[in-house]
């Protein structure tokens, strides 16, 4: 600087107040001039110092601006940004030993510090106006401030990276430049808090506000991990301020910016609450509520829920804005959600802990969600199909459904259509209706639902429940919303309805059938009614073995307990029993639910049926062909006898007949060749356990032959199930003498067999059936002789006794559902990719065991095998039949009229084959 310019400032100093005050118009403009071309910081800082300090005090409001700050601000901007360039250029090099650069760099933050002090004297000095100031007249001072504050902070915040193990140097003043920046945004934020724009504002002015407002959102980002409650006081002030301004400034506002981090300071400290909470828990301080670290996790905690509750303000008033960032609300529900129980990711915390948790992130989310209803784009992310979500985030989604389906009653009509409908047009983005998308999000919980995670039940009688299940929690809201839905979107619930019954996931489909039930039951009886003629339908379609069959039947068994006894004759009289096509339908009807008419009325036509069908297979030389036929009869016959609690003596014995002649057309060499007759041996074996008492040893001798020659080859599990319920039944009857020999070791070898399988279905129900058998059967020998073998004696032995071999624990459980989900997952979706095919190949396949097509019948590879087979046939029915009428096997009434001529009828017909055969 030049001697005179020199002489110029050491005049200065030595001037009074007064002079100051009359010399103003000349000197200022020196003044700021010297201070635009001083080479030297110490320069830059005296001539500021002078202009603050002894020129500022004079100037009128009005005229700051375009006098003063205009002029010498830039300038302090670019000096304070090379002081700190200086520092960053310079620090290297620091160290005790080297004390000259060791004061140079304390020299720049001291500096630093009268900078700052010098435009805290700006903010002070026009804050002591008793005058709202405009911004016009102070433009340069908050935007050159928060300049200086950011490049303060973010120096601070980078303290230790830059001066690397040389802090403890430079810690001092550090500090204090961090108090100084604190008090000087502190003056700066209540000074703009007294300025107001009104709707004349200039696009100056409020652009002015909007630069304000992202560069404290700019030093927000910077501040996070600096100080809380200065973090807290600069969002309160941002918010304040968008709010303020909201119509000036919504327009400009980089709302994403803002939205965003919002979102992820909430999730810093909420994370850094669960952390804190674990600390603490895992050091036993949960009760020392005024440690250090109890402290400091409730106010962590607190930022978290100011943070939560500034979001949910923030999307109240510009939500219309925030259209774009719902993936992001979406996401950040999700992770929130995620570490509260029942989630499988959620800590485990004592309870004062665990309810400050909540109170700081999940009871805002309630919040949260209800201001995002009404967005479109929030219901297409939350709706969307094929939904992509990570383990942890499957349960909490569904979490969310529930919620939206909870406070969906309160929402206007639009809101109600945009989640209930789903999308409508191609041009839309795609949205499943809610409650097809709750079901999907069920379905998708594979592993909490084998966990299972519960969770709190719902109030009755002012006390809650017990804790629930997945499936009841769901259950329970799905119902609360059905009994409040709009009769205009009942078409949608019942088509979610359908759609989840007829999906693979057997779990999904009882919650669907759950759901349907209530709604049965809370509509009318025409409803019901209407809705079980729509199932029998659907059943009546399924002509295959198919888990749609299956799930629809289940749904039928149960509807049929809600029907008035009028309507249960209606359905009657819409499927009549007699009639075949009809018997899908009635496999499917528990009995005990019908009328007596109705009752009645089935039994008898299902029973006529039955015989009628038994008749046409005799009369048709019981061709393999029409076994399938007699298969589709027997299975309702089940259904029947199952049904019948207290079964008349004359039902009993027409059912007991049919099953013995049956069983004396089994063939145990045909029945271990054709699979169409293993299905009738099961079906005979299930129906055989429940009239045991009334079948003839003979005929159990037989099945037993035919049980037999199934085990020693590979066969279906249901077969063998259906083999170990007739052996358990056969503990309810005493085995004549004359036949001992031929039943007791068979079935201790058919025991042994079935004990020792390797399938664990078989093996569980085999212990079960064994295990029943042995507490009533009075043919005790039949125990030991069954338990040869050591291995086997043992399991019986540890299941009798409830003994359990290893104890898997809770974490490796876990972790195999956890492995076991995504198999399961692609077996549904396998099932499901196949399932419009699924009923048309089940029937062809049984039509090709039941018959085989002509090309293969003239293959004449084993004619003499077929000849044997039905010779042996005949032979054991004749035995069978000669043991009755000799008298070696007891009959509940002696042989009719008519055995006389059917026995000449066979006669003829041996002769008549022998006849053909010879002249062949």
């Amino acid at each position: 600087m030049s001697q005179s310019n020199t002489s110029l400032l050491d005049e200065v100093v030595q001037w009074s107040q007064e002079t100051c005050r009359q010399e103003l118009k000349s000197v200022l403009p020196k003044l700021a001039s010297l201070h635009h071309k001083s080479e030297s910081w110490d320069d830059h800082i005296r001539i500021l110092k002078i202009i603050t300090e002894m020129f500022l005090p004079h100037i009128r409001l009005s005229e700051l601006e375009d006098e003063c700050f205009s002029k010498i601000l830039p300038e302090v901007e670019t000096v304070f940004e090379s002081m700190m360039k200086e520092i960053l250029d310079q620090v290297g090099g620091l160290s005790s030993q080297n004390t000259e650069l060791c004061e140079l760099l304390r020299n720049l933050l001291q500096a630093m510090m009268q900078i700052i002090d010098a435009l805290s004297a700006c903010v002070h000095y026009v804050g002591s106006f008793e005058e709202a100031p405009v911004l016009d007249a102070i433009r340069s001072l908050p935007t050159c401030i928060l300049k200086v504050l950011r490049e303060t902070f973010q120096h601070c915040k980078e303290s230790e990276v830059i001066y690397c193990g040389r802090l403890s140097l430079v810690a001092d003043l550090l500090q204090r430049l961090f108090k100084e920046a604190y008090s000087l945004q502190k003056g700066l934020l209540e000074l703009l808090d007294r300025i107001s724009l009104d709707s004349s504002a200039s696009e100056e002015e409020v652009s002015d506000i909007v630069t304000v407002i992202h560069s404290l959102l700019d030093i927000c980002s910077i501040i996070s991990n600096l100080d809380m409650a200065l973090h807290a006081n600069t969002w309160k002030f941002l918010i304040k301020q968008s709010l303020k301004y909201q119509s000036l400034v919504e327009e400009h506002l980089h709302h994403g910016a803002i939205s965003t981090s919002l979102c992820e300071n909430l999730l810093a400290f909420f994370h850094n609450s669960l952390e804190l909470a674990e600390q603490i828990k895992d050091a036993g301080l949960q009760e020392a509520t005024q440690s250090p670290e109890y402290k400091l996790f409730q106010k962590t905690a607190k930022m978290c829920r100011f943070f939560a509750n500034t979001l949910v303000h923030y999307i109240k008033e510009f939500k219309f804005f925030l259209t774009k960032y719902c993936t992001c609300f979406h996401q950040l529900y999700l992770q929130i959600v995620s570490k509260f129980p029942p989630s499988l990711s959620a800590p485990t915390l004592p309870a004062a802990l665990s309810e400050e948790l909540n109170a700081a992130g999940l009871v805002p989310m309630d919040a949260l969600l209800l201001q995002l209803l009404p967005l479109r784009p929030f219901a297409e992310v939350v709706l969307q199909q094929n939904m992509r979500l990570s383990p942890e985030h499957k349960l909490p989604q569904c979490v969310l459904l529930v919620n939206v389906l909870d406070q969906l009653p309160s929402q206007p009509e639009e809101t109600l259509q945009l989640w209930h409908i789903g999308s409508q047009f191609s041009e839309e983005i795609p949205r499943l209706p809610l409650y097809q998308a709750l079901f999907a999000g069920f379905r998708r919980c594979y592993t909490e639902r084998r966990v299972p995670v519960l969770f709190p039940g719902v109030m009755m009688k002012g006390q809650a429940q017990a804790q629930v299940t997945l499936h009841h929690h769901i259950c329970v809201h799905l119902c609360a919303s059905v009994a409040a839905l709009p009769p205009m979107y009942f078409p949608v619930l019942e088509r979610s309805l359908v759609d989840a019954v007829l999906q693979a996931d057997t779990q999904t489909a009882l919650l669907a059938t759950d759901v349907w039930c209530f709604t049965a039951r809370y509509g009318t009886a025409e409803l019901c009614l209407h809705h079980v003629l729509l199932i029998a339908q659907l059943v009546k379609t399924c002509t295959a073995e198919c888990f749609q069959s299956l799930h629809l039947g289940l749904l039928l068994k149960r509807m049929v307990f809600l029907m008035t006894p009028n309507h249960q004759m209606e359905l009657v009289m819409r499927y009549p029993p007699s009639d075949v096509e009809n018997l899908p339908v009635w496999r499917h009807v528990l009995f005990r639910a019908l009328s007596r008419d109705a009752c009645h009325q089935v039994e008898s036509d299902i029973i006529g049926l039955t015989q009628k069908a038994l008749a046409d297979w005799q009369n048709g030389g019981f061709k393999l062909g029409q076994v399938n036929k007699m298969n589709a009869v027997l299975l309702p016959l089940l259904v029947v006898i199952r049904g019948l609690s207290s079964p008349e003596e004359e039902c009993v014995l027409s059912i007991t007949r049919m099953v013995t002649q049956l069983w004396l057309r089994m063939n145990p060499d045909q029945v271990q060749t054709h699979p169409v007759l293993q299905r009738t041996v099961e079906l005979l074996l299930s129906i055989s356990a429940i009239l045991v008492k009334h079948i003839e040893p003979q005929v159990i001798c037989q099945a037993l032959l035919c049980v037999d020659a199934l085990v020693s080859q590979e066969c279906v599990d249901q077969l063998l199930l259906a083999a170990l319920e007739f052996l358990s039944s056969l503990g309810k009857i005493f085995v004549p003498p004359d036949t001992q020999s031929q039943i007791l070791p068979r079935l201790s070898s058919l025991f042994g067999v079935l004990l020792a399988d390797k399938s664990w279905l078989v093996h569980q129900h085999g212990v079960e059936a064994f295990s029943h058998f042995a507490e009533i059967t009075n043919h005790e020998e039949v125990i030991s002789q069954s338990l040869c073998a050591e291995e086997t004696k043992a399991k019986v032995v540890n299941y009798l006794t409830k003994t359990v071999n290893a104890q898997e624990d809770v974490e490796s459980r876990l972790q195999r559902l956890k492995l076991e989900t995504p198999v399961l997952e692609q077996h549904n979706d396998k099932l499901e990719k196949n399932k419009e095919n699924v009923p048309d190949k089940v029937a062809a396949d049984t039509v090709t065991d039941a018959e085989p097509s002509p090309k293969r019948a003239r293959q004449e590879t084993s004619t003499e095998e077929e000849y044997r087979r039905y010779i042996q046939t005949a032979e054991s029915a004749l035995k069978a039949l000669q043991a009755l009428t000799e008298g070696k096997v007891d009959t509940a009434s002696p042989p009719q009229q008519w055995l006389e001529s059917k026995l000449q009828e066979l006669q003829s017909l041996i002769a008549h084959i022998s006849t053909a055969r010879h002249t062949t």
